[in-house]
């Protein structure tokens, strides 16, 4: 049976669309058969990411309602034969009726199929993130070194750690060295003892994301850092023990503005 990851952090605008395709094609040139499915109803952004907006039919929504077939909705990207997407709807018509229940079907037949499911969960923790994290085997908070994007994210740890037990990581997007070794942006180390949850990967700020994105296609192949940092974390997800690079540890003021109150909570 497939394994189901989702993708997922309090706010939005951190690179989580973006990890989720990068990440799926890194594990699909690992031999391995993905499906994206993006959940973020409404705001559907992973097909464009993905330069595949054009060959939509159906829908996740039309699935759930059972509108269509599952495989009516299934997009293969030729350009990744081992890879597949199922995009959202720009409408967010029907979406109050879709429930765990609906989610939990589809997840159990693209088990069946796929050796990943990755879930695209839309920003927040409103109904969309409960059902898109619900029945995750596995769970990846994504965050960026920003005041914010911590906060946030501290949030959804914490909602995530008290719904049940199941392995929940961290990935760190745009992270500039040069920042870090001014001392004007939080270290990794600082980042970890905050959020106090085990890392998966770090994503340096690259500019070929923002280019590889605008023109519909994966950084993977482009041979830059981020194409590395998505790679690792790709092989880190099917087990393979990679360390994660020691970055520079800034004379930073950042992990003083921030303590835990005696509730774990960032104050």
């Amino acid at each position: 049976m497939g394994e189901v990851i989702t993708f997922t952090s309090g706010k939005g605008g951190v690179g989580k669309t973006t990890t989720t395709a990068n990440v799926g094609v890194g594990l699909s040139l690992l031999d391995k058969k993905v499906v994206l499915v993006d959940t973020d109803i409404g705001l559907r952004n992973l097909d464009v990411v993905m330069g595949l907006e054009n060959r939509i039919l159906y829908n996740l929504v039309d699935v759930l309602m059972g509108r269509c077939r599952l495989k009516q909705a299934v997009i293969r990207d030729k350009r990744y034969p081992n890879l597949s997407i199922i995009p959202s709807s720009c409408s967010r018509e029907g979406a109050s009726k879709i429930g765990e229940a609906q989610m939990k079907s589809l997840l159990e037949d693209l088990r069946a199929e796929y050796d990943y499911i990755l879930v695209d969960s839309p920003a927040g923790i409103d109904q969309g993130f409960r059902l898109a994290t619900f029945d995750a085997d596995r769970i990846m908070v994504v965050t960026t070194p920003q005041v914010a994007a911590i906060h946030d994210a501290d949030r959804v740890l914490q909602l995530l750690k008290e719904k049940r037990e199941r392995p929940i990581r961290l990935i760190v997007n745009s992270y500039r060295r040069h920042m870090v070794k001014n001392g004007d942006m939080l270290d990794i180390a600082d980042i970890r003892a905050l959020l106090d949850t085990e890392l998966i990967g770090v994503v340096l700020e690259d500019e070929a994301i923002i280019i590889s994105q605008n023109h519909g296609e994966s950084v993977i192949g482009k041979h830059t850092d981020a194409e590395f940092c998505y790679q690792n974390i790709a092989r880190r997800i099917i087990g393979e023990e990679l360390p994660i690079p020691d970055f520079f540890r800034p004379k930073s003021i950042f992990s003083r503005i921030f303590v835990k109150n005696t509730a774990g909570k960032l104050v």
